[in-house]
């Protein structure tokens, strides 16, 4: 059974950091694609960041050379960190295996970046 646990999120000023961890259980974590996603209210859910399982990545525009998408194959875990955080940064926080995603949506973590 796949599941995904999505931690490290929170309230934070404009300009500041947070690192978001995503637990993964129920795949083969090494061999797969890994990504974040996110959702603000009102709209739809999308790309934030994926690392392939050779550890290539890409990002969104809106956040190239601020978050980074890293991975930990020894915990089966997937990061990332975000830097210098804007208030449209302000989303509920999603992992999934590869993009598009394939596996049922966690809880996700809520990240609020106030102005």
């Amino acid at each position: 059974q796949v599941q995904l646990v999505e931690s490290g999120g929170g309230l934070v000023q404009a300009g500041g950091s947070l690192r978001l961890s995503c637990a993964a259980s129920g795949r083969i974590f090494s061999i797969n694609a890994m990504a974040w996603y996110r959702q603000a209210p009102g709209n739809e859910r999308e790309l934030v960041a994926y690392i392939s399982n050779i550890y290539t990545t890409r990002y969104a525009d809106s956040v190239k050379g601020r978050f980074t998408i890293s991975r930990d194959n020894a915990k089966n875990t997937v990061y990332l960190q975000m830097n210098s955080l804007k208030p449209e940064d302000t989303a509920v926080y999603y992992c999934n295996y590869g993009s598009p995603a394939i596996a049922s949506w966690g809880q996700g973590t809520q990240v609020t970046v106030s102005s």
